[in-house]
């Protein structure tokens, strides 16, 4: 494997808040670049403010995916709404059509199939989408090296 952390500073990864604490930018999660098979992929810490929609995703992916030119970012399902997760509300979509618009494919990376048993069109959708070249349902950062190795 050619993987690379690129960034951040490890301690600055693991400050822990106080009860109550608010984050600031010395203790707010940072995302880490690696190069996984020559490919740069932005990998979104699990913890952190939730995304919601598109501001979040321009706010704490995009922006950071660019600066860094990373083709991929990896989202953990922690980090996603609620909302992410059932179609009728677009969210999903919104957020999807962001990273398209951006030309950065998107990796959520955790375990939906809770979701997935209780929405045949969420099903339906992960299906399609991991057929594609834009967004992948990854169980593991381990499927992601699958991907990329071709």
């Amino acid at each position: 494997m050619d993987e690379t952390v690129l960034t951040p500073d490890p301690a600055a990864e693991a400050a822990a808040l106080a009860p109550g604490e608010e984050p600031t930018e010395e203790t707010a999660p940072v995302n880490t670049v690696r190069t996984v098979h020559g490919v740069t992929v932005l990998i979104c810490p699990a913890e952190g403010e939730a995304i919601k929609g598109e501001r979040e995703v321009l706010d704490f992916c995009i922006g950071d995916a660019f600066h860094h030119e990373a083709r991929w970012v990896v989202v953990p399902v922690e980090r996603l709404d609620e909302a992410f997760f059932r179609l009728d509300t677009r969210v999903a979509g919104e957020i999807i059509q962001k990273f398209v618009t951006y030309r950065v494919g998107v990796v959520v990376l955790g375990d939906v199939a809770h979701h997935i048993e209780g929405s045949n069109a969420f099903r339906d959708f992960v299906r399609e989408c991991n057929r594609g070249g834009q967004t992948w349902f990854l169980a593991d950062l381990a499927e992601l090296h699958e991907k990329l190795a071709g």
